[in-house]
């Protein structure tokens, strides 16, 4: 049995999702809710559901989810970090009926258009009360807004990070530039990596395990096992590949660590960086 560290749900009937309306989302486009993932994710004991869209009613529905599923374990939800009121509606999160499942924040950087958004001094401030309540915070950022959080992860030793997506590498590019990047993130122990996304930054018809590999290699030599965390990243993975089909790429990729480090990649390091 694995964690799925990173998925997400969404009810297109509770509100729209403004991220998948072009044509080439058009295979995601439907409501994904908690069974269809329990269906797909058979080998899950437990699962991280992360935020969609910056609102602040998604997060509530998400603990309520969390609360009521077998599998969710925690959940990654939104707050207005730039807000003079960030600490306040951080500690309404946690203590409200189904806070406790609450063990991250995270924001869409990478659609922020000033690659120094996570340096803003409000933003720090929001991170530090993030940490201060105990929550990881989620870096979902491009290679161009990777010196801002270096710059960001060392100035905030006292909070946890956790990189999205092994911070987006454009695969089948030369990866010598983002590279140097993830292993400067990585040098600080408050930092974590999820193996994740990949696929989707690949050609959505021709990635294969050997165009992935320069990409896994790079963050394993970075981060190792104790600091890597699988993720399907479910269902944004389907328009590159099935929940199985990454979930087996996944391990082809890991295949030759030892029992103790796939582990650690499938289950410990998520367990321990979110409470499950």
């Amino acid at each position: 049995m694995i964690v799925d560290a990173h998925h997400h749900l969404w009810d297109l009937s509770v509100r729209d999702q403004d991220w998948i309306t072009d044509p080439p989302m058009g295979a995601i486009r439907r409501s994904f809710l908690e069974p269809d993932f329990v269906a797909v994710a058979g080998e899950v004991s437990a699962s991280v559901l992360v935020q969609t869209v910056c609102v602040p009613e998604e997060t509530p529905e998400f603990l309520a989810i969390a609360a009521s599923s077998d599998v969710v374990g925690a959940v990654v939800g939104w707050t207005d970090l730039t807000s003079a009121g960030v600490a306040d509606a951080l500690a309404e999160l946690v203590e409200s009926p189904d806070g406790s499942w609450l063990r991250g924040i995270r924001h869409q950087v990478q659609g922020e258009p000033d690659p120094e958004w996570l340096c803003r001094k409000d933003v720090w401030n929001g991170l530090a009360a993030v940490g201060a309540h105990g929550l990881v915070y989620e870096l979902l950022t491009l290679q161009h807004q990777m010196p801002a959080a270096r710059r960001t992860v060392a100035a905030l030793p006292q909070v946890h990070f956790v990189v999205d997506h092994c911070s987006k590498p454009a695969i089948g590019s030369d990866p010598g530039e983002w590279a140097e990047l993830i292993r400067s993130l990585a040098a600080h122990e408050n930092v974590t990596c999820k193996l994740s996304g990949l696929v989707t930054e690949a050609d959505w018809e021709h990635w294969d395990i050997d165009l992935l590999r320069p990409y896994f290699e790079v963050v394993l030599d970075a981060f190792g096992p104790e600091r890597l965390m699988f993720g399907s990243d479910w269902p944004v993975c389907l328009l590159a590949a099935t929940y199985d089909e990454w979930l087996g790429a996944a391990r082809e990729l890991v295949s030759e660590l030892s029992a103790g480090e796939q582990a650690a990649i499938f289950g410990d390091t998520a367990r321990r960086v979110y409470g499950l």
